[in-house]
Order: C-alpha cells, then sequence, then structure tokens
C-alpha cells in the first residue's frame, strides 16, 4: 500500500540539500506519494529507506522510455484520470509503419518526407517520433536491413513488430543503440521475448486478448525482472479498444493495481482502411488514453491537427505557456519604427509576431509579464492596467532605442490609455487592432 508523505518524511535524511530539485525534503516526499517525482533524484537517502520507499515512489503508471536521441521520449508516468484533476506528464508518442518489404529508395523516399513534418508553434518544436518497423514476410535480414537504416539515417526511434522470436533478435541486433521498442510478446512468445528485452536492456510490449489475460502476462514478465512493459488489450474494434483504454487507466490508478500500471500501444493502423478515419481514431486515444499510437502513414494534413491536439491536451493547464517579459525585434527595427506592447502569454506574442512579421514593417515588441493571461483576461484580472504598462515601458529600455514617442497598445485594452499617457507623459498612445490579423494593414497604413 502507498505512503503517505508524512510516512514518507520520516524516511528521508531531512537534510533539505534542495538537490532533488525542491527546497525541502517534506516537499520532495510529498511530491513522491502523488507520483510526480522519482526516488532517484534523492543522492541522500539509505538502502533501507529505499527499500521500504519502492512502492510509494512509484507512479501508478510507470515510465516507459523509448529510444535514444533528439526524438527519445516516454511513455506513461500519468498520475490522474482527467487533465483538469492536475496535468498529463508525457505526450503521446505517435508512429508511422513501414513493412520489412520496403525498397531502399521508397524507405528514403518516407524518412524524407516524415522528417519534413516539424512544425514551430508557440515556440516549440512539434513532430512525431517513432517509425514502427513490421515484419511481413519472416525474412530476417530484410527486417534488420529496415530497422538498421530507419535507426541510422534518421532522427527516428524504432518499434520492432514481429511475432517471431528469430526475427526480432535480429532486429534488435541491428538497432539495439537506439533504444527500441519490441511489440510484441504474447503467451506463446513471452519467454523468448522477455528474453531479448532482458538482455538489451529495451522495453517490451505485450499483447493479449483481453485485460485479464493481459494482467496474466504482466505479471509473468515482470516477475522476469522486466520493468518496461507497454500493454496492448489486443481489441481493434473502436468502442471495445476505447473501453479497454479507460478501465486500464482506472485499474491502474483508482485500483491501484500494479499489473496495468504501464502505458498502453493502441493500433489504428489496423482499425481502419485509409490515414483518415485512423486520424480519427488516432485523435480519440490521443484523448483516451493511448501512450504510443501507431498510424500506417504521416500525412501533413492528418499529423498536424493530431500533433496540436496533442500539445493542447499534454499542457499543464495550471500552468500557462509564456514569453520572457522584455523588448522582441521584429525585422531589424531602427529609432524610427514603430513600438508595440501586449502581454507575455506565448500564443498571443507567436501570433503578434508573426502577424508584424508578415507586414514587413520593422518592428519593436515589448513583452510584459502577465502571469501567462491574454490581453483581455489580463486586463480583467489587474495585470494589464494602464499604470503598470507604461511602468514597464519606462524601465524596459525602449526609450533609449527610439527617438519617438507613441506606443501602439491591444485594441481589446483601450480602455487603458489614459491611464498610459498619465504614467508616460508626453506619449501618443494608440489604439491598434482587436484583432491580430488586421495588424499588417494598421502597420502598413501608418
Amino acid at each position: 500500500m502507498a505512503l503517505t508523505g508524512i510516512q514518507i518524511f520520516k524516511l528521508l535524511p531531512k537534510t533539505n540539500c534542495k538537490e532533488c530539485g525542491v527546497p525541502t525534503c517534506l516537499a520532495f516526499a510529498m511530491n513522491l506519494a502523488s507520483g510526480k517525482a522519482e526516488l532517484d533524484t534523492c543522492p541522500y537517502v539509505s538502502d533501507e529507506a529505499r527499500e521500504q520507499l519502492a512502492e510509494a515512489s512509484a507512479p501508478p503508471i510507470r515510465p516507459v522510455a523509448v529510444g535514444k536521441g533528439v526524438r527519445a521520449a516516454k511513455a506513461g508516468g500519468e498520475t490522474v484520470m482527467y487533465r483538469h484533476e492536475k496535468t498529463f506528464y508525457n505526450p503521446t508518442l505517435l508512429a508511422a509503419t513501414v513493412g520489412s518489404d520496403i525498397s531502399d529508395a521508397a524507405l528514403t523516399a518516407n524518412l524524407v518526407k516524415w522528417n519534413a513534418f516539424q512544425f514551430e508553434r508557440v515556440g516549440l518544436n512539434l513532430r512525431p517520433e517513432l517509425v514502427a518497423v513490421k515484419d511481413v514476410n519472416g525474412d530476417k535480414a530484410a527486417f534488420a536491413k529496415v530497422a538498421k537504416k530507419v535507426a541510422e539515417t534518421s532522427e527516428f526511434n524504432v518499434i520492432l513488430m514481429s511475432e517471431n522470436a528469430d526475427v526480432m533478435k535480429a532486429g534488435v541486433e541491428a538497432c539495439a543503440f537506439k533504444r527500441p521498442l519490441m511489440y510484441a510478446a504474447t503467451d506463446a512468445t513471452a519467454d523468448a521475448f522477455g528474453k531479448i528485452a532482458l538482455d538489451n536492456n529495451l522495453p517490451l510490449a505485450i499483447k493479449a486478448d483481453s485485460i485479464e489475460a493481459l494482467i496474466s502476462l504482466s505479471d509473468k514478465l515482470t516477475a522476469m525482472g522486466l520493468k518496461d512493459l507497454v500493454l496492448d488489450s489486443g481489441a481493434r474494434e473502436i468502442k471495445k479498444a476505447l473501453e479497454d483504454q479507460v478501465a486500464i487507466r482506472r485499474a491502474a490508478l483508482k485500483q491501484g493495481n500494479r499489473s496495468l500500471g504501464f502505458p498502453t500501444i493502441t493500433l489504428p493502423s489496423e482499425m481502419a482502411s485509409n490515414v483518415d478515419v485512423e486520424s480519427l481514431i488516432a485523435a480519440m486515444f490521443i484523448a483516451k488514453y493511448g501512450g504510443i499510437v501507431v498510424l500506417s502513414d504521416f500525412a501533413g494534413e492528418s499529423i498536424f491537427p493530431l500533433l496540436l491536439e496533442r500539445l493542447n491536451i499534454f499542457t499543464d493547464p495550471q500552468r500557462p505557456m509564456t514569453v520572457t517579459e522584455g523588448i522582441y525585434e521584429i525585422g531589424n527595427p531602427n529609432e524610427n519604427s514603430p513600438v508595440l506592447v501586449t502581454t507575455n502569454f506565448a500564443l498571443t506574442y507567436f501570433i503578434v509576431s508573426g502577424e508584424i512579421e508578415s507586414s514587413n514593417v520593422p518592428s519593436w515588441l515589448l513583452i510584459k509579464n502577465s502571469e501567462g493571461l491574454s490581453v483581455l483576461t489580463a486586463w480583467a484580472a489587474g495585470k494589464f492596467a494602464g499604470d503598470d504598462v507604461g511602468a514597464f515601458v519606462k524601465k524596459c529600455g525602449i526609450m533609449d532605442k527610439v527617438k519617438h514617442k507613441e506606443l501602439i497598445i491591444p485594441g481589446y485594452a483601450a480602455a487603458i490609455a489614459g491611464d498610459i499617457e498619465e504614467e508616460l507623459p508626453g506619449w501618443k498612445i494608440t489604439v491598434g487592432p482587436r484583432e491580430a490579423a488586421h495588424i499588417p494593414a494598421f502597420l502598413r497604413a501608418k
């Protein structure tokens, strides 16, 4: 049974050394109890305490590292059923599939095309992480060749998909350095696949015909010493697959079922006949509760909305995305360039800066700290008041960069113009457009 934060605290060294990343041992204990920290981050915990704390320090759903390199990621590690309760931590990993019989030229073309699917959004690089190499004919050499090329010539990490232990072993030998996910051990292949995964320290997906059978298989493999498992309930009918996802998540979080306390893998590629329908199913599994989603292909019109959905769901609702307060130069502005001001909500910044850039009018953009709130919300909350904005303009240093005294404020913040003028005597406060899309025309007309 999991320990409480106070019970954990009694077993910690109580040095308050801060080396774990939080200021006190009590705070660290509370994080352990809630599954937001791992015991290994405490450098001074004793072996005796470590043994007692093993259960309490483990998240109810184990985080499983998949791959290495720039696209290495984790699946699992979640502590709540619903995002609004706290947050989701490790975004769903997205994979496309190639067969082991694919030609070298076609594989190269796919990797080039898929690698181009990288999208800048609120300062983040959104991109898929995985390529699933599927054994289609039992040819060990062909399977290993494709796996090796994906691992060595692309940033993508690898899922090895085969029912044959010999084929799987060949694939592992070809790309073990990328820490591929092995898919999938069944009741018939558990011993052979488990040994390969154990010998190479690799994550292993397990597949059964039901959740009950999955529990039995999970227990068998964890008894062998395997810790990094990924679960596939075997359901390929959409309704049943969704029910299984919810049941597995609830069993791990609400019932403390350690046998099901692992991330899941879902295969829309086996549930639909085209990428469009696959994408709809994938969107469902990103929300409920797939740790890894495997598609048959990546297409720009489907992967971009899936990446955006993932970003929205796995953004901490209690911590708005922000940019740093300060002066931002857009298009090499000079002393006569216009000066605009807005809040530090990341989405606001990137939309406004993008529209200024598209106007081809070099400008200064002042970003004021509003605790991550958008303009209207920040104004309503008193975080974007006229006197505060005026004081920020004074201290930020923009007066040393421009000769003129004109400040453009957001249209939705027109009410603060008078207060800014009082704070900045001699300045002209111009109310800009309400909608960012109108900024280019507004700037060109000045």
